[in-house]
């Protein structure tokens, strides 16, 4: 482009992409010619007669001026052998330098975690692995509901019923004891707040007590915190995601803000009075009646919503944390209230042009009547009984794939294979758009699910466990003609990590599920078409030896990126 077009079109992005009729197609040539005023066909000729190189096998223009791109096999057999040799599958790190505070599944305290949860905790934690392998600095925030008048409420049914077990010392179950306890309790603290004026008027005591740090409540509500977190952990570490108890930073944490914050927004005449409440008004954000929506700060009562704590969340993450770009992965109902917020920030100062703060939104899971996913009598199914049904389900279908697999093994691939199974049918559309939990079509061993990936990662494994001794990797032959499959195969495996980067361009981890099941089908038309161990030409059988060991890898890396384990033997 350099040597063939005016300067100030020569600089311009040669839009390269991958192509189904050619190895790569740039649209260049359409983009340009009316700029430059020459026909397109004319343009993209002039481009195509300086490409020639040692990487460049042919180029031609094609179409209205298309600019159609092979390359040679030397160069596709040396791509392959670097990747498979560097660190990282040749991956940079082009985020380094920035600090991402994400902020995802947000639990409430004494509650058990639902279907709600899974997935901001799922899309949450293939954000963080892809801008952590990508460079970033993540730091991972569980915004806990910890606080708030049905502490109060909770904290004096407890006091009256000194007989109630919750304490995971006193229960004999398992991990999930302590939240199933308190969970029932607090159902039966709401139903006596709702019928009983005297408890309710000694539990809003007891929020007063809270709020004022009275040391015996404020013992009972710390309890609370660690039983829920403990049952919080069992699952986060079932799931398999990152967040640790080190993550945790409630709703609490920002109290000793609250007065500052709002003092900062009544000071600058942000925040202004509005019957009695402390209200942000906007021009752009109406509500149904086609009236300003305000952002309510602090409620007529004087009491603070969720607007203020998320306005001091932002202030901390921006100040205290030196966040360089905020991520908020909660469903898309909350897009408005995180504008204004957002809006609100700008306004304040706190949120400046150095510092990206977006709402990740995602749609919601449906049963099999296209409804939000509920049980039959109407409540929200507890997230343990949905993994639950993904593993028994997939339990069964291993069994019947894989009869000769040892009781242990097949406790251990179902677990996998279930657990993979959710979190890939989560991530595999595209975050915004609902979809419907079902747990035969997740755990099919065909078409685009996670236990398809599992299953040709260990396929691709079980090959190479019949390659010589371990240590002795091939050395790759460039000089050897590629087969078509080889060709499509050893492309795709380069296209690993453009994948990755759009991902963290995108925010969309559907991007890396599709790249790895077009990978593994690419890998099943390869195997098919070129045998591997049976190759009579040694260094064929090297170059494909290669071959699978870079897929391998490459699906080992991507379905980690998703938080999915990639089992050895499926």
């Amino acid at each position: 482009m350099a040597s063939t077009l005016p300067a100030e079109a020569a600089g311009a992005d040669p839009l390269v992409r991958r192509s189904d009729r050619t190895d790569f197609q740039s649209n260049v040539a359409l983009s340009l010619a009316k700029k430059i005023g020459r026909a397109p066909r004319e343009v993209g000729a002039s481009i195509s007669e300086q490409l020639r190189d040692e990487v460049i096998a042919g180029a031609e223009v094609s179409g209205p001026g298309f600019i159609n791109i092979s390359v040679t096999g030397s160069s596709v057999w040396s791509q392959l052998a670097a990747r498979r040799d560097a660190d990282r599958l040749g991956v940079g790190t082009p985020l380094k330098g920035e600090r991402v505070v994400i902020d995802y599944s947000s639990p409430n305290i004494a509650k058990q975690m639902h279907v709600g949860h899974l997935r901001t905790t799922i899309i949450g934690d293939a954000l963080a692995r892809v801008l952590g392998f990508l460079g970033a600095q993540v730091i991972r925030q569980i915004h806990y509901g910890d606080w708030g008048t049905q502490f109060g409420m909770l904290i004096q049914y407890l006091d009256e019923h000194p007989e109630a077990k919750w304490h995971h010392d006193d229960l004999a179950g398992d991990a999930d004891a302590p939240i199933e306890a308190l969970d029932r309790l607090y159902r039966a603290a709401r139903q006596k707040f709702d019928s009983d004026p005297g408890f309710a008027d000694r539990a809003r005591a007891r929020v007063v007590a809270l709020q004022g740090g009275d040391e015996a409540t404020l013992r009972v509500w710390s309890e609370l915190v660690s039983e829920s977190q403990l049952s919080f952990q069992a699952l986060y570490d079932r799931l398999g995601v990152l967040l640790t108890p080190e993550d945790a930073a409630g709703e609490s944490t920002y109290n000793a803000y609250l007065d500052e914050v709002t003092e900062e927004l009544v000071q600058a005449g942000i925040a202004v009075e509005s019957d009695g409440a402390l209200c942000v008004f906007f021009d752009e954000f109406t509500g149904p009646d086609d009236k300003p929506a305000p952002l309510i700060v602090r409620k007529s009562d004087g009491g603070y919503g969720y607007a203020a704590t998320d306005l001091a969340t932002i202030r901390y993450r921006i100040r205290k944390l030196e966040a360089t770009r905020l991520l908020y992965v909660v469903d898309a109902r909350q897009a408005q209230h995180f504008a204004m917020v957002f809006a609100t920030a700008r306004r304040a100062g706190w949120l400046t042009d150095d510092v990206q703060a977006i709402h990740v939104p995602f749609g919601t899971v449906l049963g099999a009547d296209g409804r939000p996913f509920k049980t039959r009598s109407g409540s929200t199914i507890p997230l343990t009984e949905l993994l639950d049904s993904a593993v028994d389900r997939a339990r069964e279908v291993v069994k019947e794939k894989a009869p000769d697999l040892g009781p242990q093994t097949l406790e251990q691939v179902a677990e996998a294979a279930g657990i993979g199974a959710v979190k890939y049918a989560d991530l595999s559309g595209s975050r915004i758009k609902d979809y419907v939990f079902d747990v035969d079509r997740m755990v099919a061993f065909n078409g685009n699910t996670g236990v398809y990936l599992q299953y040709a990662h260990a396929r691709i494994r079980s090959i190479l466990r019949n390659v010589a001794p371990a240590g002795t990797a091939p050395v790759v032959d460039t000089d050897l003609t590629l087969e078509p499959a080889e060709r499509a195969l050893g492309l795709l495996l380069d296209e690993f990590g453009k994948a990755v980067t759009d991902v963290a361009d995108s925010l969309e981890p559907h991007r890396m599920a599709g790249y790895l099941f077009a990978l593994a089908q690419t890998f099943t038309t390869f195997y098919e078409a070129c045998p591997v161990l049976k190759a009579e030409d040694p260094r064929v059988r090297g170059n494909r030896i290669a071959l699978c060991e870079l897929t391998g890898d490459t699906l080992a890396k991507g379905l980690e990126l998703l938080g999915i384990a990639a089992p050895e033997r499926i």
